[in-house]
């Protein structure tokens, strides 16, 4: 039995289409006909394949390539095989990029997963939903009083919108997501398991032991926002949560009560947000990065992966360590711990201890 192909290429190009949507030189300009029918990763790129490498460093994995063509670096265009056609970029990776995006259009947002082109018969929708022209709702997918979904935006299998939630145009709502207390945007993408809207995490020590604190705020994801599977963001307790226009959240991200994050930010997974946390815009946030509740991370700040954050970072630094600190303050103790250990372990070696 032949192996399922997911992304079948939209359409083929050539080699001069290529440099010529890309800026690229081609080496050897005989070439610009030959055909390119997909993209694959340049230690296993065979015929018609375009492949990519960054830096001098990766030049061996094309030296023998059956590749049809190849983008990368003047300085690394030599080591290609002359039936290969040579395309010299500056940043051969977002090159690629852009051409993957032209011949895989299909994966580049989620769409039907049963094939529904429609409302399902089998899902349940209120009569009382505003669904613009163009949405579709897929089997056992639930749709509550008066939401509103504009057109094109798809909500997958058993996916649950709930009462009031406002949705906005061409944006996808993955299976088994939930989304509740949410006003989201155009070009919104909830990958599979999202939770949206639930309450955040709020009590108090009383009488008789935790007591809650009502969460009456909401969720707002602005436009082009992205969310991986299974990540949560609570609603605000008096205010907002905000997610702001174009930020990308990885899977398995925890978003508390009343944070707001700002455009374009990176969350890579495993990061924990606590409450009233604020980011700037231009944000990154290294893998399970942890902010303590009412910091401030400011405009264009760099988390390292794994670092515990516990005071504000101002604009534009880069910090990692747990507690973090300015990173190269927290290599300078890694560095000085280092030594010390190398020094004990020295004098163990000679006898002194």
């Amino acid at each position: 039995m032949k192996d399922p192909d997911f992304f079948p290429p939209a359409r083929r190009i050539t080699a001069g289409e290529v440099a010529s949507l890309t800026g690229a030189e081609l080496v050897r300009p005989e070439l610009a006909e030959v055909v390119i029918e997909g993209v694959a990763a340049a230690s296993e790129g065979g015929a018609g394949m375009l492949v990519f490498i960054e830096g001098k460093r990766n030049a061996e994995l094309v030296r023998n390539t059956t590749a049809a063509a190849v983008l990368c670096k003047r300085e690394a265009a030599g080591h290609c095989p002359d039936t290969v056609a040579v395309l010299i970029v500056d940043k051969p990776q977002v090159a690629f990029a852009e051409i993957t995006r032209l011949l895989f259009p299909q994966a580049m947002s989620p769409g039907s997963m049963t094939g529904e082109t429609g409302i399902s018969a089998r899902a349940s929708v209120a009569a009382d939903a505003v669904l613009e022209d163009g949405v579709i709702v897929e089997p056992g997918a639930v749709i509550g009083a008066g939401v509103m979904i504009g057109r094109g935006t798809t909500i997958a299998p058993n996916a649950v919108v709930g009462a009031f939630t406002r949705i906005g145009r061409d944006s996808y709502v993955g299976p088994g997501a939930s989304v509740q207390c949410a006003m989201i945007g155009d070009r919104v993408i909830l990958h599979a398991g999202v939770r949206i809207g639930q309450d955040g995490f709020g009590y108090l020590p009383g009488a008789r032991g935790l007591e809650k604190l009502p969460q009456i705020g909401r969720v707002v994801i602005q436009d082009d926002v992205e969310i991986g599977a299974n990540t949560t963001v609570d609603r605000g307790a008096l205010v907002d949560t905000v997610i702001g226009q174009g930020t990308k959240i990885d899977n398995l991200v925890q978003v508390a009560h009343n944070v707001r994050i700002g455009r374009s930010c990176v969350i890579a997974g495993n990061c924990g947000l606590s409450g009233s946390v604020t980011l700037g815009d231009f944000v990154m946030l290294g893998g399970r990065v942890g902010i303590a509740d009412h910091i401030n991370i400011g405009t264009g700040a760099q988390l390292a992966a794994s670092s515990g954050v516990m005071n504000d970072v101002p604009a534009g630094e880069r910090w990692a360590g747990s507690p973090a600190q300015p990173i190269r303050e927290a290599f300078r103790e890694l560095a000085a711990l280092r030594g010390l250990v190398d020094g004990k372990r020295k004098k163990m070696r000679d006898g002194d201890e």
